[in-house]
């Protein structure tokens, strides 16, 4: 599972700027988090049932491009039988950028965005 920490690696501790994507009480939540004095970004989504999530990436800088990491729930996880399937995706993003997400009942995601 060490390819699936290097998100742990990379993410920052403090934040320049938040931006909660979408949120339902209890259901699910999407955040995305500018690390200070950088010019990368960190997405991190949580659910309680099964859901595609949609993330736009209107927040990226405008005539940039970002190394896209993603994480996200294996095509058969599930927190109670199948905790930890999960895959990661790698791509090159631009602001206008959506990002289609399966989440896992019990599960989540996250992405990293670094700029180029």
């Amino acid at each position: 599972y060490d390819d699936a920490f290097q998100f742990i690696r990379d993410v920052a501790c403090d934040w320049d700027d938040s931006k909660y994507l979408e949120a339902e009480p209890a259901q699910y939540i999407t955040v995305a988090r500018k690390a200070k004095g950088t010019d990368n970004w960190f997405v991190g989504g949580k659910t309680n049932e099964a859901r595609q999530t949609t993330v736009k990436l209107d927040f990226l800088d405008k005539n940039a491009k970002y190394e896209c990491t993603i994480y996200q729930d294996g095509k058969d996880a599930d927190y109670e039988h199948n905790p930890k399937a999960y895959t990661i995706l790698h791509r090159t993003v631009k602001k206008g950028d959506v990002l289609k997400i399966k989440e896992a009942r019990g599960g989540g995601f996250a992405v990293s965005l670094m700029k180029k």
